[in-house]
């Protein structure tokens, strides 16, 4: 199993004990960088604790805040927002570039379909 796909595996597991997920955003708003395929996604951390190690670590992102959302607002709000603007979820990215999965919020959303 590659490191993405733990890491992939480890939100699946984590976001519903947590009850909720992380982003970051600087007084500009929420990063969505731009992929070498023309495609954008906005990262998602299942635990603030790895939200807080890519802004400490990857000199782009530092200065940030890290953001709690709640998973039912992230369900029932975010998700369809980026699927309007056309965007997609970068899953529990980690490492020195912050790299990772990104996957369309369908398929995100279709992981916690079960969730009350």
């Amino acid at each position: 199993m590659s490191v993405s796909a733990a890491h992939t595996a480890a939100f699946r597991r984590e976001v519903p004990q947590e009850g909720r997920v992380y982003a970051i955003r600087d007084p500009r708003g929420f990063p969505a960088p731009r992929a070498a395929d023309g495609s954008r996604a906005m990262p998602f951390w299942s635990k603030q604790s790895r939200a807080r190690r890519v802004v400490g670590a990857v000199p782009a992102y530092q200065g940030f805040d890290v953001v709690e959302i709640p998973v039912s607002d992230w369900l029932d709000s975010w998700l369809p927002g980026l699927r309007r603007d056309d965007l997609l979820v970068g899953v529990n990215w980690a490492g020195a570039r912050a790299t990772g999965f990104d996957l369309t919020p369908a398929q995100v959303a279709g992981w916690f379909a079960e969730l009350p």
